[in-house]
């Protein structure tokens, strides 16, 4: 993948980030809403249909995106 396309897709990353943790700390969305909209991007991409294969591009996608939920990322943890 070009360098440049990895720079747009971890600004986009960052700022759809930021986006759900604002709309968190304004109380517009729970945290469970914030990790719903996480689990449904990730579950874009892969099908989960048996005997469907997932490519390794989908696959690192939906990767991504289970280890922002579990890490916390885009919602905030009291200490």
């Amino acid at each position: 993948m070009d360098d440049k396309y990895k720079v747009q897709g971890a600004a986009a990353l960052s700022i759809c980030e930021s986006l759900l943790l604002c709309l968190g700390d304004m109380g517009l969305m729970t945290d469970k809403d914030i990790i719903g909209i996480l689990e449904d991007a990730a579950n874009g991409h892969v099908t989960g249909e048996p005997g469907v294969e997932v490519d390794d591009h989908h696959q690192a996608v939906h990767d991504l995106i289970k280890a922002i939920i579990k890490g916390g990322n885009s919602v905030r943890h009291p200490a």
